[in-house]
């Protein structure tokens, strides 16, 4: 089994930065990929960007693009979310979510919570 904590999250004013980290543990062998989800009150969880472990090929939503960025350090077992120029409409609890190579989910974090709001 995989597990995954997620930290980093909290309050932000607007055009301030926040970075999420994502722990995994387990049988972290059989992670393929890594993405990190949010949800909105009221909203369906949507993806906001996803990494592949091995190569590092990343992947984001058009809402966030230039201004989020995911990372990965493999021999830590961790991933990031560095998020820069936030928006209110970024107020979400946010999930890391790991999936095998046939797109399986593996495991989901418990979410962090970020609200951003002056």
């Amino acid at each position: 089994q995989v597990q995954l904590v997620e930290s980093g999250g909290g309050l932000v004013q607007p055009g301030g930065s926040l970075r999420l980290s994502c722990a995994a543990s387990g049988f972290t062998g059989s992670i393929y990929a890594m993405s990190w989800y949010r949800q909105a009150p009221g909203k369906e969880r949507e993806l906001v960007a996803a990494i592949v472990t091995a190569g590092g090929t990343t992947n984001y939503a058009d809402n966030v693009k230039g201004r989020f960025t995911i990372s990965r350090d493999n021999a830590k077992k961790l991933v990031y979310l560095q998020m820069n120029s936030l928006k209110p409409e970024d107020t979400a609890v946010y999930y890391c979510n790991a999936v095998r190579r046939d797109g399986g989910t593996l495991a989901w974090g418990q979410g962090t919570q970020v609200t951003v709001s002056s």
